[in-house]
């Protein structure tokens, strides 16, 4: 009986051990770190890896040098949080809730700092976030309430609200520095989100780079001027022209009274934000005031003087330079602080363990079209920047067509740690393409959705399927338009194909696909209808009165 006795409890111990999570394997060091790195709005094309004519880059750059760089990432769904619910959940912004800037985000949904977290990574989240202000699943976090600010910015803590004085890059930068010299466990892996507000609206470059840039004169995209006479409606009533919507005092950074003062001959009228130049101006100290008050007295001399005289095309020319010039310098910024990071990684023996990813939230227009900002399926906006250095594991230098989406981002870096992602993510593990093993890629199109319409900028609703070779977006709501592009012959996006005879079959194919892809995510027309009353009510409830 004893030895019967003996062999249960040797069998009940095995059968515990084998069922319990293994200490030894969730903490190895061996375990890849992960430094999630992200922008706010950062475009392709003001990255020189991928191109640029309009800045250069060497510290983002180092990560496509010696990683991969893909020149087919997207978004879901082109706006700030629900572009950042879709990296966290790995969802679709219909399942997670997040559709748009105003409607609330799914508490409920479990994200991936709470997986790495829940299996060993020591997890940590500095910058912003843009939706609430105590973020799941990370040990430590200092992030930005809402959008944030450049000058002296506000951080929410786990022990409660501060403000830090200095330039919002360079704090962020600070903050996550600090945190891998002197907070990060030895023996465990880590899982950082660094997450600048950079480049977002309204662009306020460091004193230096303001002075460095307002010098500066950049070529103008060859759409600057664009009548959208191949495109459909949507086009055609965005409000987001640099030259009718682009702001005298939040952009261009007139000062108001200057604006007040010309009256009429400050044309063409453009509604201004309230307190949208003061705002940012005002939370810098006397010193800093110092810094930034000669360059914005050249600005503004040279703006009474001259801008009654100019012909709109030459107002036109003015606004992109100034646009260009305050986001290249607030990027400018990004690339050196990324710099920072990296030779610390460098130094401290870090980078050979450690998967570092730089991308944005979405793409962003640099007068593309004549527009500033995002929202469309159009490839500015749609597209974004990815790179992943992974020393042993990517190849240096390797550039990815293939379509890949933020939808992704969970799963692959859940799956780069060995850690099987939840069933219910409805992205894709970029692994086969990060590791050369390709043919066990099997996406040949993206899903897109966006839904914040009527709202600024009045970008109308409508959802799309890409490939490689084309794009099919349906825009509805008050309209019921089609729009198909030619990606490979028509890259720009000029001449929207839908009723050419030669691409009858190839509309039929997409749609068919779209209608597949709208079933697979869990789309419909039906949470269409419901998004839209769901929407009304919520403007309704604040008083806005785009209905």
């Amino acid at each position: 009986m004893m030895k019967i006795r003996f062999l249960q409890v040797a069998i009940g111990v095995l059968v515990l051990y084998a069922c319990s999570p293994q200490k030894e394997e969730v903490q190895s060091p061996k375990r890849p770190n992960i430094l999630f790195i992200m922008s706010d709005d950062h475009a392709y094309q003001a990255i020189s890896a991928y191109g640029s004519e309009l800045i250069e880059t060497p510290n983002i750059d180092r990560l496509a040098n010696e990683g991969m760089r893909f020149s087919n990432a997207t978004v879901t769904n082109s706006i700030c949080a629900p572009s950042r619910a879709t990296i966290l959940t790995g969802k679709h912004t219909h399942i997670n809730g997040k559709i748009d800037n105003l409607m609330p985000f799914d508490t409920t949904q479990v994200t991936f700092p709470q997986i790495f977290q829940a299996n060993g990574y020591q997890t940590a989240m500095f910058g912003k976030l843009h939706f609430g202000n105590n973020p799941k699943g990370v040990d430590d976090f200092m992030i930005l309430p809402g959008q944030g600010y450049y000058l002296n910015p506000d951080f929410n803590t786990p022990s409660g609200d501060t403000t830090i004085m200095g330039y919002v890059t360079d704090v962020i930068t600070d903050l996550t520095l600090t945190w891998l010299k002197e907070k990060r466990d030895e023996e465990k892996p880590f899982m950082m989100m660094y997450m600048h507000k950079a480049p977002h609206r309204p662009w306020w470059p460091r004193p230096d780079k303001f002075a460095e840039f307002t010098k500066k004169q950049f070529p103008e995209p060859e759409s600057l001027f664009d009548d959208y006479k191949n495109r459909g409606t949507a086009a055609k009533t965005a409000e987001m022209n640099l030259l009718t919507h682009m702001m005298y005092s939040h952009d261009s950074k007139i000062r108001p009274e200057l604006v007040e003062k010309m009256g009429d001959k400050a044309s063409p009228k453009v509604e201004e934000f309230e307190n949208g130049f003061y705002g940012p101006y005002g939370r810098a100290t006397e010193e800093q005031k110092a810094l930034y008050d000669p360059i914005l007295d050249s600005i503004n001399s040279w703006f009474e003087q001259n801008w009654p005289s100019l012909t709109d095309e030459e107002k036109m020319k003015w606004k992109y330079q100034r646009y260009m010039q305050d986001y290249l310098g607030c990027i400018s910024s990004v690339d050196d602080n990324v710099g920072r990071v990296l030779d610390y990684l460098d130094e401290s023996g870090l980078a050979e363990n450690t998967i570092v990813v730089y991308t944005s939230d979405q793409g962003f227009y640099l007068g593309e079209h004549g527009w500033f900002d995002k929202r469309f399926i159009y490839d500015e906006s749609f597209k974004t920047p990815l790179m992943v250095r992974w020393p042993g594991t990517v190849k240096a230098g390797t550039v990815e067509t293939e379509m890949v989406q933020n939808l992704d981002f969970a799963q692959t870096l859940l799956s780069a740690a060995g850690i099987t992602p939840p069933s219910d993510m409805q992205g894709e593990s970029l692994m086969p393409l990060l590791v050369g093993d390709k043919e066990k890629w099997d996406r040949d199109a993206v899903y897109y959705h966006y839904y914040e319409y009527p709202s600024v900028h009045m970008v109308k609703r409508h959802y799309g399927i890409v490939t490689e070779e084309y794009k099919l977006a349906h825009f509805y709501f008050d309209v019921d338009e089609w729009e198909l592009y030619d990606r490979l012959n028509d890259s720009k996006e000029m001449n929207n194909v839908i009723d050419d005879p030669a691409y009858a079959e190839v509309v039929d194919e997409l749609k068919a696909k779209l209608t597949e892809l709208r079933v697979k995510y869990k789309d419909s027309p039906e949470l269409d209808s419901l998004f839209i009353e769901k929407y009304r009510s919520l403007q309704v409830e604040k008083g806005n009165d785009f209905w």
